[in-house]
């Protein structure tokens, strides 16, 4: 059914004008409330008490809710709050969002109007709604909650206020403060929903790690080489990765103490490390077993630098294509696999020659193939110790390498330590 015709069916219900609610239902549905649980939102909201509404929802402990609860009742602690805009409805509109926590868990939340929240406080939200966000249950604050501040401060296992290190954030996190260096950092000019716009992106680093940011609103505060302190901030998945976003309600002041980045990467199994679903700085060791079909010389678009097969650009169609070296490799440990991929310098130290020295070869064998056969010889069957960005979409398992090292790893001690945990493993099973 239309969304009109939900509009039209609840508005007779209700006896309320049309295009009123239809407003409100596509105010939720665009926010993904799905279509029955916003008509029976706005039933509530309106005073329709046939649609099992009629009172206030009992009070639920926030670690008893889930995904099918429609609304419910909830006293907790703000943990953080945070402004952000959305766009709907071709229109911006400017949410509050965060994480409330009471004994038995934490829950994030959406709050459609500024109720004034602020980390510590103890709310009562009475009539909340909960929809499924990532599988899991978040609060939706509206017009039909009502929301109070209690003057006795409930005690949770929880710290307020969102500080945080790089390495324990994951993607969906709101709300965030860190402070950081500035590892890298260059001014790019997007086509963004209001047309050309500039934004900063680049690496964040402190002790726990390092992860990729975007700052929408360019601060002048984040410089490469700078330390800064980031407040309300949120994390969003780029490319299979969490990433920082700094928006133009995040608060940046600059930091006068250096901050020192950790220089060490995630080690972890290939098992392991697909399991996480993507790792931004990671390293792994493994067998190279094959080198794949589209590798050694190759050319790309000269407009979105994709690869391009005999001239044709998937999405500017025939082209000149620039050419350029690149290795798409399986690396093996025995626990899984990944494709690794290599750049044109990576590529360049495998291949033992440049970009000229390949199409040298290339014209000379009249076949560019033999430059990947040449990759093949110099490092299927060895040890590599390679260190990137991990990416687990549907398609497979990508490790964006930034280094790529033939492993000093000595065999027999690596065998004498497998045979080791075999041998624990065998204990505790006996």
């Amino acid at each position: 059914m239309e969304l009109d015709n939900h509009a039209e069916d609840l508005a007779s219900d209700l006896g309320i004008d049309k295009e009123e609610v239809k407003a409100d239902l596509q105010n939720l549905v665009e926010y993904s409330v799905p279509v029955d649980e916003a008509k029976q939102s706005l039933r509530r909201k309106y005073g329709d008490g046939s649609s099992g509404g009629g009172g206030t929802p009992s009070a639920k402990d926030i670690g008893e809710i889930t995904p099918d609860d429609s609304n419910v009742t909830v006293t907790g602690v703000v943990l953080t709050t945070g402004k952000r805009s959305i766009r709907y409805q071709g229109d911006d509109h400017v949410i509050v969002e965060g994480r409330l926590a009471d004994e038995t868990g934490v829950i994030d939340y959406t709050a459609w109007e500024d109720f004034g929240l602020s980390p510590g406080d103890t709310i009562t939200a009475g009539n909340a709604g909960v929809r499924e966000w990532d599988g899991k249950p978040e609060l939706n604050l509206g017009e039909s909650t009502s929301l109070s501040f209690e003057s006795d401060s409930l005690e949770v296992p929880y710290e307020a206020g969102g500080d945080a290190q790089l390495a324990d954030l994951q993607t969906g996190d709101r709300a965030v403060t860190i402070e950081v260096t500035v590892v890298e950092c260059e001014r790019r000019t997007i086509d963004g929903r209001d047309g050309e716009t500039e934004i900063l992106s680049g690496v964040l680093g402190d002790e726990s790690g390092r992860l990729p940011f975007t700052n929408w609103d360019p601060a002048p505060e984040i410089e490469e080489g700078g330390t800064v302190r980031i407040e309300n901030a949120y994390v969003q998945e780029f490319r299979g990765v969490p990433e920082v976003n700094v928006s133009e309600f995040s608060t940046v002041t600059s930091l006068e103490r250096e901050i020192d980045v950790g220089a060490d990467a995630t080690t972890m199994t290939l098992g392991e490390a697909v399991a996480t679903g993507g790792i931004y700085d990671l390293e792994v060791v493994g067998n190279l077993i094959a080198v794949r079909d589209g590798s050694g010389l190759i050319q790309r678009c000269p407009e979105c630098y994709r690869v391009i097969q005999k001239g044709q650009c998937r999405t500017h169609g025939d082209v000149d294509g620039i050419d350029d070296l690149r290795v798409k490799a399986i690396l093996d440990d025995g626990t899984g696999s990944v494709t690794v991929v290599l750049d044109d310098e990576l590529t360049e130290e495998v291949y033992d020659g440049t970009l000229e020295d390949a199409l040298e070869q290339a014209r000379e064998a009249m076949d560019q193939e033999v430059v990947a056969d040449t990759i093949r010889e110099h490092v299927v069957g060895r040890e590599y110790r390679v260190r990137g960005h991990l990416s687990v979409d549907e398609y497979g398992a990508n490790l964006d390498a930034e280094s790529f090292e033939e492993s000093d790893d000595d065999p027999e001690t690596r065998a004498s330590a497998f045979l080791d945990s075999v041998a624990d493993l065998e204990e505790v099973r006996s």
